[in-house]
């Protein structure tokens, strides 16, 4: 039972992280219907970024302050230079935010370096205390708990605020929104710096957890979360939640029980949910 309970915990961690990167792709991809391929690489300069910065001055706040700008610089980047252009056009889409994708990639090369680094969390999250007979690590609770606050603020905003009805409005009908004097394109690209921010830090979050960052691995988690929308249903931030939790526990129960499985598992899992639910768990009403 200890052990079932430990690898729940790993698993719930593991799936908060990738919630916070799928947050942002849920915006970006389940509410502006923008595949943005190159999410993966925000997601990894704002793990290096933060890095840097959190080596730099010792503060892991910082860091993740950093994480955060640099999340949003790019995004405004992303948004006006790369995904404004190709609105509306999905090969386009794929084939330019891929290819920016590798340029993020290796431009971390270049900036800092080809070598992996190693991160370990701040010392006042480094410590365990038990509960019980289990042994619960104080930075997986932190990013359960960061995971739980992003999804409340989110969720409040885009159905209790009136910038969350702008935006859900101007997801179904832009023209409607336009001729009321909003400008949809501000709208937009403010939804965009956001989802990028989120994905940078997730990244963030994620070095001190897996203990080293490298280039490539913003490929693998954007992977992941393209899997994660899938699975939870286009521009649902619940759906993506349950979701996120639902992979990353397969995958912690799966590492432990069955190896060889765990990196099929979320592939597993999407082709099953698109057979029975091809619209994910959650469909966003229109």
């Amino acid at each position: 039972m200890d052990l079932i309970f430990s690898l729940f915990i790993n698993g719930l961690a593991t799936g908060m992280l990738i919630f916070l990167l799928a947050a942002g792709l849920t915006l970006i991809f389940g509410l502006m219907h923008v595949l943005n391929f190159a999410h993966g690489g925000l997601f990894i300069w704002g793990a290096f970024a933060g890095v840097w910065s959190y080596h730099l001055s010792n503060s892991f706040v910082l860091g993740i302050g950093v994480a955060i700008v640099t999340g949003v610089l790019l995004g405004l980047i992303t948004e006006k230079l790369i995904i404004r252009p190709v609105y509306g056009n999905t090969i386009q889409q794929i084939l330019i935010t891929l290819g920016f994708m590798l340029v993020l990639q290796e431009m971390i090369k270049v900036v800092f370096g080809p070598d992996q680094k190693a991160v370990s969390p701040p010392e006042y999250l480094q410590s365990s205390f038990m509960l019980g007979d289990v042994i619960l690590i104080k930075y997986r609770l932190f990013i359960i708990a960061v995971g739980i606050l992003i999804f409340l603020i989110a969720t409040f905003i885009l159905k209790r605020t009136r910038i969350g009805l702008i935006v859900r409005a101007g997801v179904m009908d832009q023209e409607m929104v336009q001729s009321l004097g909003i400008n949809i394109k501000l709208v937009f690209m403010s939804v965009f710096m956001v989802g990028s921010a989120l994905a940078a830090l997730s990244g963030m979050l994620h070095a001190p957890y897996s203990g080293v960052i490298y280039a490539e691995m913003g490929l693998e988690f954007s992977i992941l979360a393209f899997i994660v929308v899938v699975i939870g249903g286009m521009g649902s931030f619940t759906g993506s939640l349950l979701a996120a939790i639902l992979v990353g526990l397969a995958q912690a129960f799966m590492a432990y029980y069955v190896p060889s499985l765990s990196l099929a598992v979320n592939m597993l899992l999407m082709v099953v949910v698109l057979i029975f639910r091809p619209q994910g768990l959650f469909k966003v009403k229109e």
